[in-house]
């Protein structure tokens, strides 16, 4: 979340006039993320989430985006419900960009997961992949493997002002994971952003995943990669075995991971390391002016890539073929 284009409260007095969800109280903008223009909305009926949508994203796949949290409100999975407004769309413009308003989801994000939290984020993921499996629509993934090596080229020659070594590391590993990455596993929809901030918890329950907003189809295996990699590793960088033993663990009760997908893990971890990494120094280095956004640091991502090259089996991981709860020793309470 992040904010570029800014709204007037009388931008959206009148904007609301299309819904049926009372008048403005107040708005406020959001710095968190980078990807669109994010405002919390408060109105005399409740609380919502009012997103526009930035040139990052593509006008043509909103209704992707849409379609699937309404799809899964209605398989089980919590997650914002867009609101429609009285000619029944959920999609609108407003300030010249696509916008729409969302559902206020009760919770709060955490900044240092527990292995019980770690453990309820595999098993809802897992519910999410199979919910999804059902979703009759279809979205490549813009920020799939094939994609990354142009992604990092448009940063061009600017990529060295943030450490010297970076731009030989880049394409060394771009080369090696044009060989090496696994391309024949199962797919479907996936989150493709679930970092801690877009999961909220209400006390020791998991209340709802939100920001949908990179979701695409590709390896359901490779959204497993992502979260192993924004959930176990701790502030000063060091690998949590234990967490990532949870978040397997989690997953694997709920849906079972194929033999090829357990193999692939460590490719898929420097994979997802490799996707964060292209995209925050992209994002780096072209920060908008004046857009109330705070970029990433890209080297928080090399430092895990580092961790990955000399994983050498998915056990490393806290990964087991076979799973059963008792393995983990962890509650799911």
């Amino acid at each position: 979340m992040a904010v570029y284009t800014a709204i007037t409260d009388r931008d959206v007095s009148r904007h609301l006039l299309n819904y049926d969800i009372g008048e403005l109280q107040s708005l406020k903008g959001i710095a968190e993320g980078v990807q669109n223009s994010n405002y919390f909305l408060s109105t005399s009926k409740g609380q919502f989430f009012l997103t526009l949508y930035e040139q990052m994203v593509e006008e043509a796949d909103l209704p992707f985006y849409i379609g699937l949290m309404e799809h899964l409100s209605k398989n089980a999975i919590n997650c914002p419900q867009p609101i429609k407004m009285k000619n029944d769309e959920a999609l609108s413009v407003l300030c010249g960009r696509p916008a729409a308003i969302v559902s206020f989801l009760n919770g709060v994000s955490v900044s240092a997961p527990t292995e019980s939290q770690c453990l309820k984020v595999g098993q809802m993921l897992a519910r999410m992949h199979l919910a999804t499996a059902s979703f009759p629509m279809y979205l490549e993934n813009a920020l799939s493997q094939s994609k990354w090596r142009e992604f990092y080229r448009r940063s061009g020659s600017r990529v060295g002002e943030i450490d010297n070594k970076l731009p030989e590391i880049m394409e060394t590993e771009l080369s090696y994971l044009d060989c090496n990455w696994p391309a024949e596993l199962p797919s479907g929809v996936i989150h493709a952003d679930l970092f801690p901030d877009n999961v909220l918890f209400l006390g020791s329950e998991l209340s709802g995943f939100i920001d949908f907003y990179f979701a695409a189809n590709d390896l359901l295996a490779f959204d497993l990669a992502i979260c192993i990699n924004a959930w176990c590793f701790e502030k000063d960088d060091g690998f949590n075995l234990q967490k990532s033993r949870a978040l397997l663990a989690g997953y694997q009760s709920v849906r079972k991971l194929e033999k090829e997908e357990y193999e692939a893990m460590p490719v898929l971890c420097r994979g997802a390391s490799i996707r964060f990494l292209v995209t925050r120094i992209y994002d780096w280095l072209n920060v908008p002016a004046g857009a109330l956004v705070t970029p990433h640091d890209p080297l928080v991502y090399l430092n895990r890539l580092r961790f990955h090259q000399a994983v050498k089996s998915a056990d490393e991981y806290g990964l087991v073929p076979e799973f059963t709860h008792a393995d983990t020793g962890i509650s799911g309470e």
